[in-house]
């Protein structure tokens, strides 16, 4: 077709449009109630102006610590190493735009470093996560919050600020649009918040005015995503792209398309037939809540729901391990007869699982042949699919729903296990484990983080290295440029 034709064709249509369907000339339907737009605009732009409460900075250091110590701590494992490539076949060869692979000195494009550091952040069990919005935010904000932050020469207390304020977006926008939705929807929280947490981050560090924030919206909500099929995953390689390397890439290029001035839906969130207004979230029995996107924000803050994790295991397994751990003293494994773990949530998950760290039959025997817990056995999938004495233990464990564990609709989730444990003659020793150290409702403090840490670190780093990551992060705000934790912890 000739381009003056396609011209006139184009210079048509919409009024074309409004002949054939008269009933779009109309007014626009009212917004959607409460606006929500506007508040998270203005909470995002202002947000490295912001007073935060230093409880609330303290928890921000402590997280990007717990962040830094997975990524070392997870440099070699096979979704790190599949992402690093990636990134390196992709763009290791960059000159403009680049950043380090957080972990180690290689360099690619900022989206390909970005994606290849949260992947390698969650390359296994180890990170913070939101129990309240089924989200693990430290990966994919922190790398991106990180690279950025490296890429432009910006200091220590903005990346604190960028990354306590995406951390606010990835806990409050799978509670808003429902995890009864998500659920029933087939939606990954893990997917979709996380999207939502690194385009805040990045756009607080880019210092997007408001009148562009609403484009950072509308580009996550196109590109919020995520299957709840990760629990089928074996290499948790998937899981790795789902929890954190796609909602990195992701977020970051909604903030860059809108510093870049990419337009799209204005006011997407609040608009009938927008984000909020599709059919998986206003149905029967929906649990959407649009308040929860704005109420209390700048006051009340996502990162006192933020969880860290004591074992190197997945979140809802943590009070099962925990209980066995207590028990070991007075139990051998060649006289187990029986191992009995009741929990509350969807516990068929964890009794099957084909990933080692979330698969509380394998990890009862490991604890039980090894008389401990260790990061390298947890992740063994050699060792579930192949140890003839691990595979006869776990026939002897059963993992069992306790209604009574269940906290009331509207109350933050349960994470309590009750462990029972029967021998060979016959006796029974049992403990109930209410919660574990490092859940929202007992917080891991300064030195338990620190060592944590320390623990992970030092394999690869060494003890002085180690000690300096530390001691960047308690100080954040004396950073002049972010990209000295970045070499830090480059192997």
């Amino acid at each position: 077709m000739p381009p003056a034709t396609r011209r006139a064709i184009l210079k048509a249509a919409p009024a074309a449009a409004l002949a054939a369907a008269p009933a779009l000339a109309a007014a626009p339907p009212a917004r959607l109630e409460p606006p929500v737009t506007d508040a998270l605009s203005r909470f995002i732009a202002g947000s490295q102006d912001a007073a935060i409460p230093e409880a609330v900075l303290e928890r921000g250091r402590l997280h990007i610590l717990d962040t830094l110590a997975a990524i070392v701590a997870c440099r070699d494992l096979e979704p790190a190493v599949l992402a690093r490539r990636y990134a390196l076949a992709q763009s290791g060869d960059a000159r403009r735009s680049s950043a380090t692979i957080l972990g180690v000195r290689d360099r690619a494009s900022l989206a390909d470093a970005v994606f290849a550091g949260a992947m390698t952040g969650h390359a296994a069990e180890i990170n913070d996560f939101i129990p309240s919005a089924f989200v693990q935010p430290g990966p994919p904000i922190v790398s991106a919050a990180l690279g950025l932050a490296e890429q432009r020469g910006l200091g220590g207390a903005g990346l604190l600020k960028a990354v306590i304020t995406g951390y606010e977006l990835a806990g409050r926008v799978p509670k808003a649009l429902g995890l009864r939705n998500l659920n029933r929807g087939g939606l990954a929280n893990h997917g979709i918040g996380p999207v939502f947490g690194v385009a805040a981050a990045c756009a607080s560090l880019m210092r997007l005015p408001p009148e562009r924030i609403g484009a950072v919206l509308t580009y996550c909500s196109q590109q919020a995503a995520g299957s709840w099929q990760w629990l089928l995953d074996v290499e948790h390689v998937e899981k790795a792209f789902v929890f954190a390397g796609m909602g990195a890439r992701a977020g970051l290029q909604a903030a860059l398309f809108a510093e870049a001035g990419f337009t799209g839906v204005r006011d997407n969130l609040d608009q009938p037939g927008g984000f909020l207004d599709q059919g998986v979230f206003n149905g029967p029995d929906s649990d959407l809540n649009r308040h929860r996107l704005i109420d209390g924000l700048g006051r009340q803050w996502e990162m006192e729901h933020v969880a860290l994790k004591r074992f190197p295991t997945g979140g809802p397994t943590q009070p099962a391990v925990l209980g066995l751990l207590k028990l070991l003293p007075e139990i051998r494994a060649e006289t187990v007869r029986s191992v009995r773990i009741e929990m509350p949530g969807r516990w068929e998950a964890f009794r099957d699982a084909a990933m080692p760290a979330l698969n509380l039959r394998y990890l009862s025997a490991i604890i039980l042949l090894d008389r401990r817990l260790d990061f390298v056995s947890a992740q063994s999938i050699p060792r579930l699919r192949d140890d003839a004495a691990v595979a006869a233990l776990m026939t002897r464990v059963e993992i069992a729903h306790d209604p009574a564990q269940e906290t009331p609709p509207g109350q933050p989730r349960a994470e309590s296990a009750r462990v029972i444990v029967t021998d060979t003659a016959g006796a029974r020793r049992e403990v109930f484990v209410p919660y574990v150290p490092g859940y929202p409702s007992h917080p891991m403090d300064r030195a338990e983080v620190e060592a944590k840490a320390a623990e992970l670190m030092q394999p690869a780093l060494r003890p002085q290295r180690t000690r300096e990551v530390i001691a960047r992060c308690r100080d954040l705000a004396s950073l002049k440029r972010a990209d000295a934790l970045v070499r830090l912890i480059a192997v």
